[in-house]
């Protein structure tokens, strides 16, 4: 009976190490989408471990109304669901500028802010170098100009990275 129950734990760990996913030394694309207004992200992930790693994004808004630049860092923990689907949560944050350009609005809400922000996402790493994702970044500002100061706000965004 020992000798099954060891034989069973020795076949489920060497079953779940060969199926661990392998991240990416690094991987640099876009994060397209948004619902604060940022629009695109320039988007770089270095790995840390070989379950983890860090997001960095870049992202910039130019409109009528406003311009606008955010920079935001992400640490992730990467977990595989099936073949090549992997989902991840996260935790980090960010700072950006904004600057209204429209008539009549208070110019005192122009400036810097700061902000917290958590991340969950699902992604597919294909088979050649390219990595698709579909992430959800909750952001809560914590200092900076009136329109975002404890301000809540919700980011979602699909990603495409090319890995290297």
């Amino acid at each position: 009976m020992k000798i099954t129950t060891l034989f069973s734990v020795f076949i489920l760990f060497v079953t779940a190490n060969l199926s661990a996913q392998n991240i990416s030394e690094h991987a640099l694309g876009l994060r397209l989408g948004d619902s604060d207004g940022f629009g695109a992200e320039i988007s770089y992930q270095k790995s840390i471990g070989r379950y983890n790693r860090a997001e960095f994004d870049l992202g910039w808004r130019d409109s009528r109304d406003f311009d606008a630049f955010k920079l935001t860092g992400v640490y992730q923990w990467v977990h595989q669901l099936d073949g090549n689907f992997n989902w991840y949560y996260g935790v980090g944050g960010g700072l950006g500028s904004v600057d209204f350009d429209y008539p009549g609005f208070d110019e005192d809400n122009d400036g810097l802010f700061v902000f917290a922000a958590g991340d969950i996402g699902i992604e597919y790493d294909f088979d050649i170098p390219l990595l698709l994702s579909l992430d959800f970044r909750p952001e809560i500002g914590l200092i900076g100009y009136d329109g975002f100061d404890n301000d809540f706000d919700f980011d979602i965004a699909l990603g495409i990275r090319y890995q290297f």
